[in-house]
């Protein structure tokens, strides 16, 4: 992989994040707009285009765009009850550009005060989609298991997480050799690494060391996804 020029995020990246976690409210940061804007806001977009340079070595369908990829800053409050309107994180997500991006496998990285995160998989399936890698499981489940017993890949982000029913969904048979992958709801990695990265020249490469390790898993998770919508597709171009 070619060597990254992204120095690293500047110091006051983490450091305005610690002061927004003890000032969240809108007149702090009202008042600390230029500050979130030249050390988080615009460092963020420049890693997040070094990712997505990296990402198209590996695989450019999920070489998204800086301004599609970056979360917002800005919490939805409505239905918390935590109503802080900051996030004192920043994080940006990469997903196939084919894809919607709540619904497919994606990868994700997020920067805070004491961790960088790394993640990849599938987080916010809806029901339909659900459905989808649920049935693909029933047929491809010995493929993604062998994916899983990857020594790098274990080595760097450890097992699946994520949500699971208590019992088996609806319609699948409960003796099936999967059904532990099967009653999950979610299917993704995370790792927290040592937040000293986030300042150095190795930022970018850590991250696409572990993206690169998870994509043959978000990619499995993404094939009903990419099949149905080669299969709709004349359909859409008839209406």
């Amino acid at each position: 992989m070619t060597k990254s020029t992204f120095p690293g995020l500047p110091a006051d990246t983490q450091l305005f994040l610690r002061d927004l976690a003890a000032n969240n409210n809108r007149e702090w940061f009202d008042a600390h707009k230029p500050r979130y804007l030249a050390s988080l806001k615009q460092p963020i977009e420049d890693l997040a285009a070094a990712v997505a340079a990296g990402l198209t070595r590996l695989n450019p369908a999920y070489a998204t765009e800086p301004r599609r990829a970056i979360f917002r800053i800005y919490r939805d409050t409505r239905f918390s009850s935590n109503k802080s309107p900051y996030k004192t994180n920043a994080g940006a997500l990469f997903h196939h550009s084919a894809l919607n991006k709540n619904d497919a496998s994606a990868f994700y990285f997020e920067i805070a005060e004491k961790h960088v995160g790394v993640a990849g998989g599938v987080y916010m399936p809806g029901p339909d989609h659900l459905r989808l890698i649920r049935a693909h499981l029933l047929e491809h489940h010995e493929r993604l298991a062998k994916m899983l017993k990857s020594k790098p890949l274990t080595t760097l982000m450890g097992g699946l997480q994520g949500e699971a029913l208590a019992r088996p969904p609806k319609g699948f048979p409960p003796d099936h050799p999967a059904i532990d992958l099967l009653k999950r709801k979610q299917w993704y990695f995370w790792r927290e690494l040592d937040p000293a990265l986030a300042t150095s020249p190795k930022l970018v490469p850590e991250i696409l060391k572990h993206f690169e390790k998870m994509l043959p898993v978000v990619e499995f998770f993404n094939e009903p996804l990419l099949a149905q919508k080669k299969r709709l597709a004349p359909l859409i171009l008839d209406l």
